[in-house]
């Protein structure tokens, strides 16, 4: 079987960094909705938000290959416009936004919730208007959380397989990522040397996130102790 394992890990990275990049802002928007809104729907939204975690990632990707098929209409258009999501890297990047999705927003959900409120109306008290406030209170406060979640989304992206198997296909050097090609040297006589770079590059990268990871949630635990001290 020809397998680049260097080509895996690299589109990995890709896959993992843009889906990670292109879910910051629509998660930011939603975490602080959750953690800060007071509206009818709230569990609704919350609901919508946690299901790609529960659902199976298989389903997940035949829900998106319905809805970014060249046959329906979102992924016709899409097409037509030169962005075919169905078989390529960017269908990779979509199944990884959809399943990091929930891991995102409740991360940083948390950090927000993290922030004291009372901070954020004493900047109200002396006439900082609440969006300034925002960024200057809350978000500076929320940062190293904020930053947990993009590594906790890009640790999800990195090895998402099952809805990215459905919508982008397993293509050597276009769509193949780690766990796409690991799965394709199952079956491979000759696969185990290339298997084992893979299993390395795989580990290696996840430790490396998580350690990164509990390092800024450990961060935000100190700032959130000084801040109330």
């Amino acid at each position: 079987m020809t397998l680049d394992p260097a080509s895996a890990v690299r589109l990995s990275v890709i896959v993992g960094s843009v889906s990670t990049l292109a879910m910051l802002a629509p998660s930011m928007a939603c975490a602080w909705a959750l953690a800060r809104g007071r509206f009818r729907g709230r569990t609704l939204l919350s609901g919508a938000v946690l299901l790609p975690l529960v659902l199976p990632p298989v389903v997940t990707g035949l829900l998106l290959l319905r809805l970014f098929g060249r046959a329906a209409p979102v992924g016709r258009l899409l097409a037509d416009a030169g962005w075919p999501v169905t078989f390529s890297l960017t269908g990779a990047v979509v199944a990884a936004c959809v399943v990091g999705f929930p891991l995102y927003v409740m991360a940083i959900r948390a950090a927000f919730e993290a922030v004291d409120p009372r901070l954020e109306e004493v900047s109200w008290t002396l006439g900082v208007p609440p969006r300034r406030t925002f960024f200057r209170v809350t978000l500076p406060l929320a940062l190293p959380g904020i930053a947990a979640g993009m590594v906790l989304a890009f640790a999800r992206g990195l090895g998402e397989f099952g809805a990215t198997a459905i919508i982008a296909g397993n293509m050597e050097g276009k769509t193949r990522t780690i766990a796409l090609a690991v799965y394709a040297l199952l079956d491979a006589p000759d696969g185990d040397a290339q298997m084992g770079q893979l299993l390395l590059a795989s580990t290696g990268l996840s430790v490396g996130a998580l350690v990164v990871f509990e390092g800024l949630n450990r961060w935000q635990r100190r700032r959130m102790e000084w801040d109330r001290g």
